[in-house]
């Protein structure tokens, strides 16, 4: 076996035709991304039936109450990003570089620093869940209860699994084992949609249907992660990959490599995840800014409803995009540390035109169907208009996410930490996050009842800023290092000839 990777992988890096590697690749990550929204949108129907069945007093409260924890969820695939892709992507370049000891010492750097990390985050959200709570649901208390029942079991209790899941994801598509990295993500979204209903109107009662539906999604990982951990058994022997403690995880420069190209990826999601917070704070807090009385909490609740299956819906177009890049992260890594950079160019151009091509697609769909889609998940007419009015003005950004997701993942793929960190806290922290604070002051300020959509604008404008950003540092990348490395050194030879004979 060369490189530890089988003759089939290698030619899959290598010599495979651009598009047949690229589908190879992304497609098993496309679906196993695709799934995870699926069961994410299965979560919401599922709670927006049981929100009638409690009773019309509750069912904006119970809604919004699950639908607010997004961030905090995901905040875990950000821990699962850091060392993930930062491991994915010295793994990859490692076997292009023919260096196996390297790319399994840094499989067992990036386990083991995932899995302190989770343990830590998990403890410090079981300590703030009550403020954080109250932070999320613009300090409605209803809301904030369902909330934190959702925080307490979806992330204190399974928040291991979910991170390991998505690490293991990342490092087993570093080999070019992207089917098998997708099954694990795919068996606990299915597993998810399975147990919601389940849970929610057999096991538990229904006023305890955040709970039920946290504990759906914790037991469909906890099933996704064992079939990880018995995969890894099973295949060892052909396996770069290793959970094998060893003190050598620390020699070679590896936890600085993989934390340097991992962070972008980490800030990328976290900040994401903040700015979420963010607005969903704004949102509910801008209604009840000037009186606090039962309609404003009424019709704030509505809102962080709209928004957060407006979010969730808007999902998709990500989704794609994130499976697509995350597909391809390897096959650009080991072209670009091999040396055959016009192939890493032409996978970047391919694959950034698809996820563009979906994303315009799904803004599309979204522009039209906004309404019917929205009463899929939501059934109070207050609820339905805020979810499709927020929902028309966040796909106007897919498209130009799409273009930043590319580049931004290019860029991790080939080590170069500190463009993707840029872009990525352009797009969610440096832009989005200070237009949501002006927007909300001025909405304040206005008097009118248009406050919560004003805020939401602030997302597909810094998705456009972002987008133009990671044009222009792209074309500058490739200008200066886009030839093949035989070109390169080449070419330096007959200038430095020219200038010799001058």
């Amino acid at each position: 076996m060369t490189n530890e990777l089988d003759l089939k992988k290698k030619d899959l890096f290598e010599k495979q035709p651009i598009l047949k590697a690229i589908f190879s690749l992304a497609i098993p990550s496309i679906i196993g991304q695709l799934i995870l929204v699926i069961y994410n949108m299965t979560d919401t129907f599922f709670i927006g039936q049981a929100s009638t069945m409690i009773g019309s007093s509750l069912s904006s409260e119970l809604v919004a109450g699950v639908t607010i924890c997004m961030p905090v969820y995901m905040i875990l695939s950000a821990i699962s990003n850091l060392f993930g892709i930062g491991g994915a992507s010295v793994i990859s370049r490692s076997l292009g570089k023919g260096n196996a000891w390297r790319a399994k010492e840094s499989s067992r750097f990036a386990f083991y620093s995932c899995l302190i990390t989770t343990i830590v985050y998990c403890l410090l959200i079981l300590l703030i869940s009550q403020p954080l709570a109250m932070f999320l649901s613009g300090n409605a208390p209803e809301t904030a209860k369902f909330a934190r029942q959702y925080i307490l079991y979806c992330v204190v209790i399974f928040g291991i699994p979910t991170a390991l899941n998505t690490l293991f994801s990342h490092l087993l598509r570093a080999q070019g084992k992207s089917l098998h990295a997708s099954i694990g993500i795919a068996l606990g979204g299915i597993l998810n949609c399975a147990l919601d209903p389940l849970f929610m109107f057999v096991i538990f009662p229904i006023e305890k249907a955040a709970i039920a539906a946290a504990v759906a999604t914790g037991v469909g990982n906890t099933i996704a992660l064992i079939y990880y951990l018995v995969y890894f058994i099973v295949g060892r022997k052909k396996l770069v990959i290793s959970l094998k403690f060893s003190k050598k995880i620390f020699t070679e420069g590896i936890p600085g490599e993989v934390v340097k190209v991992g962070t972008p990826a980490c800030l990328m999601t976290l900040c994401e995840n903040i700015s979420y917070m963010v607005l969903d704070n704004l949102v509910g807090t801008v209604i009840t800014a000037k009186a606090i009385t039962e309609e404003s909490l009424q019709q704030s609740a509505a809102a962080l409803a709209g928004v957060g299956v407006a979010k969730k819906i808007n999902m998709l177009a990500h989704s794609i995009v994130r499976g697509m890049t995350q597909g391809v992260l390897p096959l650009i890594g080991y072209n670009k540390s091999s040396g055959n950079r016009k192939r890493m160019s032409k996978v970047v151009y391919c694959s950034g035109a698809i996820s563009l091509a979906v994303a315009t697609i799904c803004m599309i769909i979204s522009l039209i169907f906004a309404k019917p889609l929205s009463e899929i998940f939501v059934h109070e007419e207050s609820s339905i208009f805020r979810a499709s009015e927020f929902l028309m003005i966040l796909c106007i950004g897919a498209p130009f996410s799409a273009i930043g997701y590319t580049v931004i993942s290019f860029f991790q793929a080939c080590g170069k930490a500190w463009r993707s960190l840029l872009l990525a806290l352009l797009r969610k922290g440096i832009m989005d996050i200070p237009l949501m604070l002006i927007f909300y002051f001025i909405a304040i300020g206005s008097g009118d009842t248009h406050g919560p959509e004003l805020i939401i604008w602030a997302t597909p404008i810094a998705d456009m800023v972002c987008c133009l950003v990671s044009i222009i540092l792209f074309t500058i990348y490739l200008k200066n290092h886009g030839q093949n490395k035989e070109e390169f050194l080449k070419k330096q030879e007959l200038e430095e000839e020219s200038y010799l004979t001058y």
